[in-house]
């Protein structure tokens, strides 16, 4: 019985293929069967070469790019109702809650602390650049303390 090997390449980018797949489908409702079919692993042969690239189950990398994608949204005037459904999370106390777990605050404070930290840049927008880059530029007086 002859055995085949796959060099380690062929098989990572079956993997990359894989994350690029959820990177791409985040808001759709995938599950870890559509993920390892998309590299044509085994759910539980892909879960260990997926844990070992990246560090994350596909699910816990799943759920990362759901909480960044939402950070991005609710850094806009959309409800956190509609960034719920729009990054692929089917109840908002889930989301909530999964929210408040990997970033600290829940959604609703969130994005009224990036409202105000908009509010702050646009009032003050050189307190937000590195001094020294300002100074560079000539935007502010050398060696000025705040």
């Amino acid at each position: 019985m002859a055995v085949l090997l796959y060099p380690k390449i062929y098989l990572y980018r079956r993997i990359v293929y894989a994350k690029l797949f959820i990177d791409d489908n985040y808001a759709e409702k995938i599950d870890l069967d559509n993920i390892a079919d998309e590299a044509f692993f085994s759910k539980f042969h892909f879960i260990r070469l997926f844990h070992s690239i990246y560090g994350k189950t596909p699910h816990q990398y799943l759920s990362f790019v759901r909480i960044e994608k939402a950070k991005q949204f609710l850094a806009t005037d959309i409800s956190v109702a509609n960034v719920c459904y729009a990054v692929g999370f089917e109840s908002v106390t889930s989301f909530t809650g999964l929210f408040k777990r990997m970033v600290g605050q829940t959604p609703a404070v969130y994005q009224a602390t990036q409202h105000q930290r908009q509010a702050e840049i646009a009032s003050a927008p050189l307190k937000f650049i590195p001094n020294c880059f300002a100074e560079k530029k000539g935007w502010k007086p050398v060696g000025s303390f705040e």
